[in-house]
């Protein structure tokens, strides 16, 4: 260090001096702004992809809670029209049940009638034909009675004592 201090020379000095700042200049110029320039640059660019990733993040999040609304508002639709589908096919079967029960009811009612009407015809013509025999037979019985005189007196006498009686 002594060595340094006996030989210092002040020309030597200034052109180190002078040499170091142009140097420096020149650094400046031509290596340091243009780093310092990319080095700005690549932070900004860094600051705008932080911001643009939270916008998306934002937008992610919205996104994401306008699907979970879509989401339950399709559920809840989807249940209501599962409801009411229920309740018109429910609907639609007690309705058939009821108008089968109706038809059910009519055809019976038909049928009843259907049997009384037979039935009265048939009793109609039994007796018809019941009265028809009877005639006949009476016709035959009076015949044969009213052929003998002997049994015309006795049949008008039972007759007479059967209505005195009562």
């Amino acid at each position: 260090m002594e060595k340094l201090i006996n030989e210092f020379s002040i020309g030597l000095f200034f052109w180190q001096l002078v040499l170091f700042i142009g140097l420096v200049l020149l650094l400046r110029k031509f290596a340091w702004k243009p780093i310092l320039d990319a080095v700005e640059k690549r932070e900004d660019g860094i600051k705008d992809a932080l911001d643009s990733a939270e916008k998306a993040k934002l937008e992610m999040t919205n996104l994401q809670a306008d699907n979970e609304k879509l989401l339950k508002e399709a559920r809840a639709e989807r249940e209501t029209m599962l409801k009411e589908a229920r309740d018109i096919k429910n609907k639609m079967i007690e309705d058939a049940k009821g108008e089968a029960q109706e038809q059910a009811n009519k055809m019976i009612e038909q049928a009843q009638a259907a049997i009384e009407s037979e039935k009265k015809s048939a009793m109609a013509e039994l007796k018809n034909h019941v009265a028809g025999l009877s005639l006949d037979i009476a016709e035959k019985v009076v015949r044969t009675e009213l052929s003998n005189k002997d049994k015309q007196l006795e049949l008008v006498e039972s007759l007479l004592a059967e209505k005195t009686s009562k």
